[in-house]
């Protein structure tokens, strides 16, 4: 079984800005350890690649007022 790296959109991350976009908030059955604070995409996928793990993606829920 692979293990699962999940992932979400950073909350002040911009759309068009240059900036990394995702964070890692759990990691599951891997042995990894994430030196980084915000990731881009690409960089997502190297990890995941390398590690054998999938990336699964958390949705956000509504936004409270």
């Amino acid at each position: 079984m692979n293990g699962q790296i999940f992932y979400r959109t950073r909350q002040k991350a911009r759309e068009g800005a240059k900036t990394p976009q995702y964070r890692i908030v759990a990691v599951c059955g891997v042995d990894l350890k994430v030196y980084g604070q915000h990731l881009r995409k690409t960089e997502l996928e190297q990890i995941a690649k390398a590690v054998n793990a999938d990336l699964v993606a958390l949705k956000r829920g509504e936004k409270h007022i």
